[in-house]
């Protein structure tokens, strides 16, 4: 089970190495490249065994993942309450706008402190939460416009064509392995993505808010508002 996660990852970590994206994107960061030691730890550590539930995020944030290679991994929860930690590289070519510092990063991954924390308060301890849930990106990249996000739905056809086939594979071959009942997009982008892959697959699915600061509705309590949403699907019982 681990074992095909981790060689999943390395596949799509390998497909989109080889990919060229053109302005306005100026560096593309790989943490499954440069922080590949920590990504593999999480999927040893915590993408065991089958799972309810599968989350999918669209792709690493600057203070995130981009940092720590787990996703949403906010450098706090990732080290304290998952309990991972490691050293991290360099990205090749490394923008001096988002300087690529790991564990030493001292900025929060917003997103990934409301989605962590979510699960902290109400699972307790991360093996609690991992016991049946996985957390997953679909996209393993990060796109700059100098220090500025780019997002994969705002990259040209072109480009995104052989970026989303290998991340529609990874996705089935993800999901294959965990044998989830459910698979949560973090967003409607991510919803959508995984509504397309896994149609053939005998899954259920549903999307929470994405935890995201640029959201207003998330910025009202999205702990609340992603939980209410959970138990409306039927993925958690009501407290």
């Amino acid at each position: 089970m681990t074992h095909a996660l981790v060689e999943a990852a390395a596949q799509l970590r390998d497909a989109v190495d080889a990919l060229r994206f053109s302005a306005p994107v100026t560096h593309v960061y790989n943490p499954l490249d440069y922080a590949w030691a920590v990504h593999e730890a999480y999927l040893e550590r915590y993408g065991s065994g089958n799972k309810q539930v599968v989350l999918v995020g669209m792709n690493p944030g600057p203070f995130g993942m981009v940092q720590t290679g787990v996703p949403f991994g906010e450098i706090a929860m990732v080290r304290d309450w998952m309990g991972l930690d490691g050293v991290v590289g360099k990205p090749a070519y490394e923008s001096p706008k988002r300087p690529v510092e790991g564990f030493a990063c001292s900025r929060s991954e917003v997103s990934g402190r409301r989605l962590w924390g979510l699960f902290a308060e109400r699972f307790g301890t991360a093996e609690a939460f991992f016991r049946d849930h996985f957390v997953a990106n679909y996209c393993p990249l990060a796109f700059l416009d100098g220090g500025r996000n780019v997002t994969p739905d705002k990259l040209p056809a072109a480009e995104t064509a052989p970026l989303f086939a290998a991340c529609d594979a990874h996705l089935h071959a993800l999901v294959s392995a965990l044998e989830p009942v459910w698979v949560i997009g973090v967003g409607a982008w991510a919803q959508k993505r995984a509504e397309g892959v896994l149609a053939d697959l005998p899954v259920r699915i549903g999307r929470v808010l994405h935890p995201s600061p640029a959201s207003p509705a998330a910025n009202r309590g999205w702990a609340e508002a992603a939980t209410r949403q959970l138990v409306e699907q039927g993925v958690w019982p009501a407290a």
